[in-house]
């Protein structure tokens, strides 16, 4: 059977955002894990407001359990974060929002940030949206080059964007910002819904897929493996076979998961056991 490393799994605090930043880090020590991805999200670990105090704290406590930040993701998919958005100051609020992103993804010793392309009206032509988002971006990789950080853009479900959604439109953006600071990441749930698979998304992009979200789905949910529908088995193929070496982050938004993380975590090293060596 085709397998991918243990080191690879790398968790995520957003189904412990009912339970303190030390309890996830200890949880993530206890099930054995050495990477993680941060989610910025109040009370964790909010970009706007947070002290330079507060952010080495949080370091510090990372640091004394010998947890690696693989990939830094602020809260940006809920008001009032948009960088394709119409009015001047939401998108000069969410450029600034980024850019202070990457200055607590350097501190963290996180080697990418996480970013969204954002979402144009609906009832107005998407041309516009889509400049926007693009001009955006290429303004944050500016920040990204001088700290050394790779943004990573991560397609979206088209209830969440309608700007990019797919490979094809994933490809046109890096293509477009072309800059070495801005990379594509794959979510297994927008990719599921859009039909696609991550032998598309390495036969399109090769080595500008830098990083994963790997979660089951109904094809919808982030949810834990097994309580889905997703090709767990072909997904592991795929990946053995692509030769991927990053990150799969178990990216669990579904708040079934919120009373009770722990026990999210051990379905799933138990499902995924088979599977990891």
């Amino acid at each position: 059977m085709n397998k991918i490393s243990r080191d690879q799994i790398a968790g995520m605090n957003f189904h412990y955002k009912h339970h303190s930043l030390t309890y996830f880090l200890d949880a993530m020590v206890r099930y054995g894990f050495k990477h993680i991805e941060l989610w910025g999200a109040s009370p964790h670990i909010y970009v706007e407001g947070l002290t330079q105090s507060e952010l080495r704290k949080v370091k510090q406590e990372i640091e004394l359990r010998d947890l690696e930040v693989v990939c830094f993701t602020p809260e940006q998919c809920v008001y009032p974060i948009n960088i394709a958005a119409k009015e001047d100051g939401i998108r000069t609020r969410s450029i600034d929002y980024f850019n202070k992103s990457l200055e607590v993804a350097k501190e963290l010793g996180a080697p990418l940030l996480l970013v969204t392309p954002g979402w144009g009206y609906e009832h107005e032509p998407i041309d516009e949206a889509w400049k926007r988002s693009q001009d955006s971006l290429a303004k944050i990789t500016v920040k990204a080059a001088e700290l050394n950080v790779v943004l990573a853009l991560e397609p979206l479900t088209r209830m969440e964007s309608n700007l990019v959604t797919n490979i094809a439109t994933l490809q046109k953006m890096l293509g477009e910002v072309n800059s070495p600071f801005l990379k594509g990441m794959i979510d297994t749930i927008p990719m599921a819904l859009t039909g696609e698979d991550f032998q598309g998304y390495f036969n399109a992009m090769k080595n500008d897929i830098v990083h994963i979200h790997f979660i089951d789905g109904k094809p919808e949910g982030h949810l834990v493996w097994g309580d889905g529908v997703l090709p767990l088995e072909t997904y592991i193929e795929q990946l053995v076979t692509i030769g991927y070496k990053g990150y799969l982050t178990l990216e669990y938004t579904s708040y079934s998961y919120i009373r009770e993380p722990d026990k999210a975590i051990e379905k799933t090293l138990k499902i995924l056991h088979p599977y990891i060596s």
